[in-house]
């Protein structure tokens, strides 16, 4: 028996067209756009600057798409390749790890010094809460401006983030041991960000378990992706 989707009129949320032949489920990227933004079904991991989970590569077709959706926001889009992530996540975890966890973890977004703010962090929480498993607290805060970093190497990008956050509250009592935290952000690049963000949670008394991301670079991230 064919499953019932197929019978059902649900575009792409990424490229909105009718995919042709098999369905996917609503919601799902089609197989089109899995193989143009180069989406490995179980999505990324990898464990440099510290561990990470991601739904692909940064680079052609899911660059493109990701710098389309901060101009212009689309929580489908971003909930389609926020399937990947949780994939990743779901599949890499072990199950003491999972024990570990007795309560839901907490998405902590990285905010934006700008004032016209990058929508994808909170967005992307947005999509990960749908799950019902996770929640996000917003914990952080800018504590100074930062650089623009499209230029800036690896050295650079570690001392323009050095000390750029704050931590709004620390946790409550018993609170780090139940709640890990999981930070949230668009894409990983060196880890300058993410790294500087889980050193000023983690100074504040919360367990920083890793980064959430849409896409990580190619590159060093490369290497330790494991589809």
């Amino acid at each position: 028996m064919l499953p019932l989707h197929w019978f059902l009129i649900s575009p792409c949320p990424l490229c909105g067209q009718d995919p042709e032949g098999p369905k996917p489920a609503p919601g799902h990227a089609c197989r089109v756009c899995c193989e143009r933004l180069e989406l490995p079904e179980e999505g990324l991991m990898g464990v440099d600057p510290l561990p990470w989970w991601g739904a692909g590569l940064y680079g052609g077709g899911l660059r493109h798409l990701l710098l389309d959706l901060r101009r212009r926001p689309r929580i489908e889009a971003v909930a389609a390749l926020a399937r990947g992530t949780r994939r990743a996540l779901a599949t890499t975890l072990d199950p003491q790890q999972l024990r570990q966890w007795c309560e839901r973890p907490l998405l902590v977004p990285i905010p934006s010094w700008k004032r016209r703010a990058n929508p994808l962090p909170p967005l992307f929480c947005s999509a990960l809460e749908r799950g019902g498993d996770l929640r996000r607290l917003d914990l952080l805060e800018r504590s100074r401006p930062v650089l623009g970093q499209h230029h800036l190497g690896r050295n650079l990008r570690i001392a323009n983030q050095a000390g750029a956050f704050r931590c709004l509250r620390p946790p409550g009592p018993g609170e780090a041991r139940r709640r890990p935290v999981l930070i949230v952000d668009d894409i990983l690049t060196t880890g300058a960000t993410a790294t500087s963000a889980a050193r000023c949670l983690a100074a504040a008394g919360w367990r920083v378990e890793g980064v959430l991301c849409l896409a990580r670079t190619g590159a060093r991230g490369a290497d330790q992706a494991v589809p």
